[in-house]
C-alpha cells in the first residue's frame, strides 16, 4: 500500500466517520484531518468528540445515534449541509456485548446486530446518492477474529463477519456507480472496547495475555495502525481496490 497516503490526494475531501469518539474512530478522523479531508466525526457523547476535534479545525463533531430512527438520513443531511459532499463513509461504530450461547438474550443479540450491522447498512444506503457523485467510498471496519472462533463473542463476530459479506456484495453491486466498498478487520488494537464492554481490569488483563499469544508479531496493535489501513484503502491512489477485506492483526488471523 506503499504511495496510497498522499496528503494531496486526500485533500478537499468530506470524510464521515461513526464511532469517532474514542479508538480507531478518533485515529482515523484525525488521520485524514491530518491529510486535510474534511471530516465529520460521528458518535453518541458529545464529550468524546469534542477531544477527538480538540486542535483539529477540519474535524466537525456530529453527536448521533446510528441505531435511532431516521439518524442515518439526517446524518447526511447533516455532512452535506455542511461541506456539500461526501467522500469516504467509514462504518466503524461497534459495540461488544459478550455472552456465551447459554447466556443470550434478545436484548443483547438485538443491539450488537443494531449497531454493527443495520446501521452501516442504512447509513450506506442513506449515503448512495451522494457518494455516486463524487465516486465514493465505503470503508467497512470489521474484526479479523471473525474469521476463527471466538467463545463468548460470537454474536460480536457474526455481526462483523456479515459485515464483511456486504462489503463484497456491495462491492460488486455498487462498482457501476463508481463507489468502491472496502473493509478493514483489526485484530487486537489499544482501544477502550474492554472498559466499554465492561469487563473488569483483571478480565481485560487476560483477555491481552492471550491475545498476545496469538499475534505473531508479539504486540497489541495501535489504533493509527488501522487508521493507515482506513486512509490508504479510501485514498483515490486505490481506486483500482474495491471488495478486500484487510486484515490488521500483527497476524493473527494466518497463524
Amino acid at each position: 500500500m506503499a504511495g496510497m497516503n498522499s496528503t494531496a490526494s486526500q485533500s478537499s475531501r468530506v470524510v464521515a466517520v461513526t464511532g469517532a469518539g474514542t479508538g480507531i474512530g478518533r485515529a482515523t478522523a484525525r488521520a485524514f484531518a491530518h491529510e486535510g479531508a474534511h471530516v465529520v466525526a460521528i458518535g453518541r457523547r458529545p464529550g468524546p468528540l469534542a477531544e477527538t476535534a480538540a486542535g483539529y479545525d477540519r474535524i466537525t463533531p456530529l453527536a448521533a445515534d446510528i441505531t435511532a430512527e431516521g439518524e442515518p438520513d439526517r446524518i447526511v443531511r447533516a455532512v452535506l449541509g455542511a461541506h456539500g459532499r461526501l467522500d469516504v463513509l467509514v462504518n466503524n461504530a461497534g459495540i461488544v456485548r459478550g455472552g456465551s450461547l447459554g447466556a443470550l438474550t434478545p436484548d443483547l443479540i438485538a443491539a450488537q446486530l443494531a449497531t454493527n450491522l443495520v446501521a452501516p447498512a442504512l447509513l450506506a444506503q442513506a449515503a448512495l446518492p451522494a457518494l455516486e457523485t463524487s465516486g465514493g467510498v465505503i470503508v467497512n471496519v470489521t474484526t479479523s477474529v471473525g474469521q476463527r472462533a471466538w467463545p463468548g463473542n460470537a454474536v460480536y463476530a457474526a455481526t462483523k463477519t456479515a459485515l464483511e459479506l456486504l462489503t463484497r456484495s456491495w462491492a460488486v453491486e455498487l462498482a457501476p456507480r463508481g463507489i468502491r466498498v472496502v473493509a478493514v478487520a483489526p485484530g487486537a488494537i489499544d482501544t477502550p472496547i474492554g472498559e466499554h464492554q465492561g469487563l473488569t481490569p483483571e478480565r481485560r488483563a487476560a483477555v491481552r495475555k492471550w491475545q498476545l499469544a496469538h499475534t505473531p508479531l508479539g504486540r497489541i496493535g495501535r489504533p493509527e495502525d488501522v487508521a493507515w489501513a482506513i486512509t490508504g484503502l479510501a485514498a483515490p491512489a486505490a481506486s483500482f481496490v474495491t471488495g478486500v477485506v484487510l486484515p490488521v492483526d500483527g497476524g493473527a488471523v494466518v497463524a
